[in-house]
């Protein structure tokens, strides 16, 4: 069982502080608003008309994954404890020591550095804490903006998978990026 506990991290110079909290009930809220944005919907695998359950058993499913080792949610937050976006690893294989990565902001948070923040803080966590050797990012082709996030913290696309299975009906082309401990760290 793995101990939920924060991670904080000091953010390269001129990127927003954050913290990363274990996703949990106090985030319910902030959660609900997050996966009813149409850009969340259109760039996740959230279903395209979440119930309203839906955030609960997020938070559940994460809490889960936390004590069997195979995912974590984070909560991330900012000054005077803002809700900012979430940190996921929503697939973690401690065996291949490599995890899936993923970063989602919340709509007043964006254009800040927020997501850079997120992910830089996500990926020290996930060499550091979960000893992975290997992290990575699926990033729909069509979000631009998160492949720039992707480059600023020092991801190497690897290639394009042609039509994958995102959610329902939906295929879209998915870039995969990649880092490894011992790629350069990411600089302001």
């Amino acid at each position: 069982m793995v101990e939920a506990k924060e991670y904080t991290t000091t953010p390269p110079r001129g990127r927003p502080a954050i913290v990363l909290e274990p996703m949990g009930p106090r985030h319910l809220g902030a959660i609900a608003d997050l996966v009813s944005d149409p850009e969340v919907l259109r760039f996740t695998r959230v279903p395209d008309h979440p119930d309203p359950d839906f955030a609960q058993r997020w938070i559940e499913r994460y809490a889960a994954g936390r004590r069997d080792g195979s995912c974590e949610g984070f909560a991330a937050v900012g000054a005077g404890g803002a809700f900012l976006g979430l940190a996921l690893a929503p697939h973690i294989d401690r065996e291949a020591r490599e995890a899936e990565l993923g970063y989602i902001v919340a709509t007043a948070a964006r254009g800040r550095g927020v997501a850079t923040a997120i992910l830089a803080a996500l990926t020290e966590w996930a060499f550091a804490e979960a000893d992975v050797l290997r992290a990575y990012l699926m990033i729909d082709v069509a979000n631009g903006a998160s492949e720039r996030v992707a480059r600023r913290c020092c991801y190497a696309h690897e290639g394009v998978l042609r039509s994958v299975h995102v959610k329902a009906d939906r295929r879209a082309d998915m870039g995969l990026w990649s880092r490894l401990p011992s790629d350069p760290p990411a600089t302001a």
